[in-house]
């Protein structure tokens, strides 16, 4: 088993986008990069190769109105919801975490048997992550 944090605000993948000379570019290769820098330490030596569950917890950093005002503004009100239900859409922030992973946790996407993924809100803004070969 696998398991890490990656510290800041989920990102979801972007489209590949036409470029003006013709072909195309990744618009998520920064996105990638900077992840791939966090979790380099994690890094089996050697990738999975068998069946794997994928377990991805995305925390998003809460909106100013889901807290109160004056002297208890550090307080939630009581209708602020628990899950985030808004974009980025779910599959997408967990296509941008699978597209990282691939080359050096696990050998293909393919090996993926089992997807869990939640997406809330939290004071930490973060992907939690559990990878378990089966």
């Amino acid at each position: 088993m696998i398991k890490f944090t990656i510290i800041g605000k989920p990102k979801a993948l972007k489209r590949h986008r036409p470029s003006a000379r013709g072909g195309y570019y990744d618009p998520s290769s920064k996105d990638k990069k900077d992840i791939m820098l966090q979790i380099a330490k994690f890094k089996p030596k050697r990738p999975l190769a068998g069946d794997i569950i994928l377990s991805i917890r995305f925390t998003m950093p809460r909106p100013k109105h889901h807290f109160r005002t004056g002297k208890y503004s550090h307080l939630l009100k009581d209708h602020a919801p628990k899950y985030h239900s808004i974009k980025p859409d779910l599959d997408n922030l967990v296509k941008l975490i699978s597209d990282v992973l691939q080359p050096d946790f696990y050998v293909d996407d393919s090996q993926i048997c089992q997807i869990y993924a939640e997406k809330m809100y939290g004071k930490q803004p973060n992907t939690a992550i559990i990878i378990k070969e089966i």
